[in-house]
C-alpha cells in the first residue's frame, strides 16, 4: 500500500489530467455541508481543490491539504482566479495524510472524499474524528464495496472500499451523534464522455458538545 499510493502515484495521475478537471464540489459535500454555518474547515486530501474552493466561497476558512504538489498548484491557481475573498481563505498544505497529524479539537467542519492512505485508513479517520471541534462535522465519503468501478483504477484496491457504518463504528458514541450513515448513488462523466453510475458510502457524524449533549 505504501508504494501504490504514495507521493509519485498522485503526481503521476495529477499530471495526466487537465486543468479543469475536479472544479466541481462533489456533490455529497454540497449535500451535507450545504446547511452548515461556516467556521473552520479541514478538506482532508484535497486533489485540485474543488471543495476547498467550494467552502471557502460560502465563507469557511479552510485547511487543504494533500501529499501532490502538482494537484495544490492548480487548487491554488484555481482559487486565485476567484478573487482575494476567495483565495485568502486557503491555506494550502502539501502533506501525506498517512503521517500528518492535523490540531485536536480544532475544526467546525473536517471532510475527506475518496481518500487512499498508504497505512491504516481506520488510524486515519481516528486522526481526523479527533481534529473536529466539540460541536462541529465530521463527513467521510467514500468508493462503497457494493459498486466496482473499473474505469478507475487505482479504486480496484479492496482497501480503499468500505461503508459508512465502518467509519461509524470507530466513533465513540458516547461522543458523536450519527446523523447519515447511507450508501448514495452518482453519475459521472468518464473520460470518454460516457455518463457512469458510482456508488458512495456517506458518513456525517456531529461531535457533541460534551458526553451528554
Amino acid at each position: 500500500m505504501s508504494e501504490e499510493f504514495g507521493k509519485e502515484f498522485w503526481e503521476e495521475r495529477y499530471r495526466g489530467h487537465t486543468t479543469a478537471h475536479g472544479r466541481r464540489p462533489n456533490v455529497q459535500l454540497v449535500t451535507e455541508a450545504g446547511d452548515l454555518a461556516p467556521g473552520t474547515a479541514l478538506d482532508a486530501g484535497c486533489g485540485e481543490g474543488a471543495d476547498a474552493v467550494w467552502l471557502a466561497s460560502r465563507g469557511w476558512r479552510v485547511t487543504a491539504v494533500d501529499i501532490a504538489g502538482t494537484a495544490l498548484r492548480r487548487a491554488r491557481e484555481h482559487a486565485e482566479t476567484l478573487g482575494p475573498a476567495v483565495a485568502s481563505r486557503i491555506e494550502w498544505v502539501e502533506a501525506d495524510l498517512t503521517s500528518w497529524t492535523p490540531t485536536g479539537d480544532h475544526f467546525d467542519l473536517v471532510s475527506t472524499h475518496y481518500v487512499h492512505p498508504a497505512a491504516s485508513r481506520d488510524a486515519l479517520f481516528r486522526r481526523l474524528a479527533a481534529a473536529v471541534a466539540p460541536g462541529g462535522t465530521l463527513l467521510v465519503v467514500g468508493h462503497h464495496p457494493s459498486a466496482p468501478q473499473p474505469h478507475v483504477s487505482h479504486a480496484a484496491a479492496p482497501e480503499v472500499h468500505f461503508t459508512a457504518e465502518d467509519v461509524a463504528a470507530g466513533l465513540d458514541p458516547d461522543r458523536w451523534d450519527i446523523a447519515v450513515a447511507d450508501a448514495r448513488t452518482r453519475s459521472v462523466t468518464a473520460h470518454d464522455g460516457h455518463e457512469i453510475t458510482l456508488r458512495d458510502a456517506v458518513l456525517r457524524a456531529r461531535r457533541r458538545l460534551d458526553g451528554n449533549s
